[in-house]
């Protein structure tokens, strides 16, 4: 008597194995995953880390430069440039999150039910989002923050509706494409309301390149918000931000003062490309496809 063979489906890896293997297999996911826990480490404790305080004046030590006691030298009012450095990651990566997260959900609502419903919702969110693309962005962020106040908050929110166009349009084109496909056509027929069908069966599958995305989006709402304030119209002197400080070191250049604004522009110049190698390693931990 012979036993016959009972094929059975491999077993799904679990969540925490699939991203180690993500890790593995793609050297740079890593080393921006290092990159990002470096800069959430000094997001975090920060404050408590700094060897100085940051709004501290100290005329004496004004414009000393680097050195074992102040390892990125000192401003033109002595304070310690590696304090505020520390701290103003804080503040930097708040309003880049916080302003991603905003543009993320409204885009996603938009974008979804745009793509999945069509009619009069989408050619009423494609002329909203055409009106927002038909302006220079940094112009518009400019315009918005000007009429609303150069407050955190206004930068926050004026960073989330220059980005809400990338995702709508993404999330659109997707849900467009998947609405119709087998997999959705059977999550109706089972009973699923179309919000069901919607959040639960089709936008996962428009996760991985909006994943991509808001990595992108992350280093541009750093930018944005550096440059907002670099040419004053975002957060106000004397906070610890990187735009503001690249600002005030700027006039310090010519002189031979070049710690100033160097160092705030490499933590801002490092924090941008942490979030653009973190795009594709992003991409392949929410692809479901992967996931087999």
């Amino acid at each position: 008597m012979t036993d016959l063979a009972v094929d059975r489906p491999a077993p799904r890896p679990s969540a925490l194995r699939h991203v180690a293997y993500v890790l593995r297999s793609n050297p740079l996911t890593l080393i921006a995953f290092l990159l990002l826990a470096l800069l959430l480490v000094a997001a975090l404790f920060g404050p408590a880390i700094a060897p100085y305080d940051p709004y501290a004046s100290d005329a004496p030590a004004a414009l000393q430069p680097p050195s074992w006691s102040h390892w990125f030298g000192t401003d033109n009012l002595g304070r310690d440039v590696f304090s505020r450095v520390l701290v103003a990651s804080r503040l930097d990566l708040a309003i880049s999150v916080s302003a991603v997260a905003l543009s993320f959900v409204m885009g996603s609502v938009l974008g979804a039910a745009a793509g999945y419903w069509g009619g009069w919702t989408d050619r009423l969110t494609s002329r909203m989002l055409d009106t927002i693309m038909a302006f220079p962005l940094f112009v518009l962020a400019m315009g918005i923050v000007s009429a609303l106040g150069n407050t955190v908050e206004n930068v926050v929110y004026a960073t989330a509706i220059i980005n809400v166009p990338f995702y709508a349009r993404l999330v659109r084109a997707e849900v467009n494409i998947r609405r119709e496909a087998g997999f959705a056509l059977a999550a109706r027929l089972s009973g699923n309301a179309d919000w069901r069908v919607l959040a639960l069966h089709i936008f996962p599958n428009a996760l991985p390149p909006m994943m991509v995305q808001v990595s992108l989006n992350l280093g541009w709402a750093i930018l944005n918000a550096a440059g907002l304030s670099f040419i004053g119209l975002g957060v106000r002197p004397p906070t610890a931000e990187w735009g503001i400080m690249v600002a005030e070191g700027a006039n310090y250049i010519v002189s031979g003062e070049w710690w100033m604004a160097v160092f705030p522009g490499a933590a801002l110049m490092l924090a941008v490309f942490t979030f653009n190698l973190l795009g594709d390693g992003l991409r392949d931990m929410v692809d479901p496809r992967l996931r087999t």
